[in-house]
């Protein structure tokens, strides 16, 4: 999860681009030939954007979901590959195990490959590979610390003599121990510290309180997972049930390390949902909702936003504003030129219409734009004149 934390803030242009796309094909479908499409920056333009961007990240959240439990069913899991359920006995996986035997051992192997079948390396490896997993499965210490920190945990255990590569773990609490230290504190100190340092940045203000309690409940599920002697109440009730009546009993149950796995998953993808899904809803909670058939008016306003008469009482609305502050920007300019006549008022009345008109006349005189459209009005005059008549020429 933290590795990934760092790249929510960027997690952006994808999904932007995708919302174009869609949108244009939604307004080719949509739309006749010939019949004008919203404009790009109306309010309809942008409601039709906001509601495809949230289906995009939608969909997307959920194939991350898809993703994860695919790749924890290809893993496989001992119990898998030995073919034993997770509650079977040391005396079941034995049993197993000699008759997996009995077709993988490497001898029988080399027989089958000296008549033209297949042995070797690969035969070789697969048997060691199921020893290693009956005597983890057979080992109670070894068993809980596998179901719960997953193959990781199998170099974790003492070799020969004690004290070799694994670090020397014999019973259940050494290897809680170990695992608290090289897998959950780890991960959660980094998890939480990006997020704080995240947020000083300015990301992830939406939605900070949740993105902190997904972490704490990650944190305690996870907690419980690793140091319980069963499994999870919401993994052996909940979980694994409903993935055996959705699949019909083709989906593999998972253990507590899987279970962690895609709890995390889970995390990170609630942490995206955050990100891309919270502004967007945001907005949505502050656009202004009247009551009753105000409010549909309202709406139905909204969405008509982009027709030429309410772009025109916009444009209207503008250019009223713009001269109230240019008039306001005037009476301050005449306020300061008429600073060194303050002890005579007649003075000051005489003068005070004229310059005005004058700062008016200057300022609209030499605005550029406004010179262009009284050129190209004089010229339309003389063309539209008759022929010899004054001012022509």
């Amino acid at each position: 999860m933290s590795s990934s934390l760092l790249s929510l803030a960027g997690w952006t242009f994808l999904p932007s681009l995708v919302t174009g796309w869609i949108q244009s094909i939604y307004y080719g479908l949509t739309i006749r030939a010939g019949d004008p499409k919203p404009a790009p920056g109306s309010a309809r333009h942008a409601e039709h954007r906001r509601r495809i961007h949230i289906l995009v990240v939608a969909l997307y959240l959920l194939y991350t979901v898809y993703e994860a439990d695919y790749e924890l069913q290809r893993g496989s899991t001992f119990y898998a590959d030995l073919g034993v359920p997770f509650g079977a006995s040391e005396r079941d996986v034995k049993s197993r195990f000699r008759r997996l035997a009995a077709l993988h051992h490497p001898d029988k192997l080399q027989q089958g490959g000296a008549s033209g079948g297949a042995g070797g390396d690969d035969g070789g490896a697969f048997f060691m590979y199921l020893k290693t997993a009956t005597d983890v499965l057979t080992d109670p210490a070894r068993r809980f610390a596998y179901e719960r920190f997953g193959p990781t945990a199998v170099a974790w255990h003492a070799q020969a003599g004690g004290g070799g590569q694994g670090g020397g773990c014999t019973t259940i609490r050494d290897y809680v121990v170990r695992g608290a230290q090289t897998a959950l504190v780890p991960h959660y100190a980094l998890a939480a510290a990006a997020l704080y340092a995240l947020g000083l940045l300015g990301y992830m203000r939406v939605g900070r309180y949740w993105r902190w309690l997904t972490l704490a409940a990650l944190c305690l599920f996870e907690l419980h997972a690793v140091t319980r002697p069963g499994f999870p109440w919401v993994v052996e009730r909940v979980l694994n049930p409903a993935l055996r009546y959705v699949s019909a009993g083709r989906h593999a149950p998972y253990l507590p390390f899987q279970a962690v796995s895609l709890a995390r998953r889970l995390g990170i993808t609630l942490y995206i949902a955050f990100n891309q899904l919270g502004p967007l809803l945001e907005q949505q909670q502050q656009q202004p909702v009247g009551g009753g058939r105000r409010g549909g008016a309202a709406a139905a306003a909204a969405a008509n936003d982009d027709s030429p008469e309410k772009a025109l009482e916009k444009a209207l609305d503008a250019l009223d504003q713009l001269a109230h502050g240019v008039d306001v920007d005037a009476g301050r300019l005449i306020e300061l030129e008429m600073a060194p006549f303050v002890g005579d008022p007649a003075i000051r009345e005489v003068m005070r219409p004229k310059l005005k008109e004058w700062m008016v006349q200057n300022t609209i005189l030499n605005d550029p734009m406004v010179r262009d459209a009284m050129m190209r009005w004089r010229q339309k005059r003389r063309a539209d004149a008759p022929a010899g008549a004054r001012g022509t020429r």
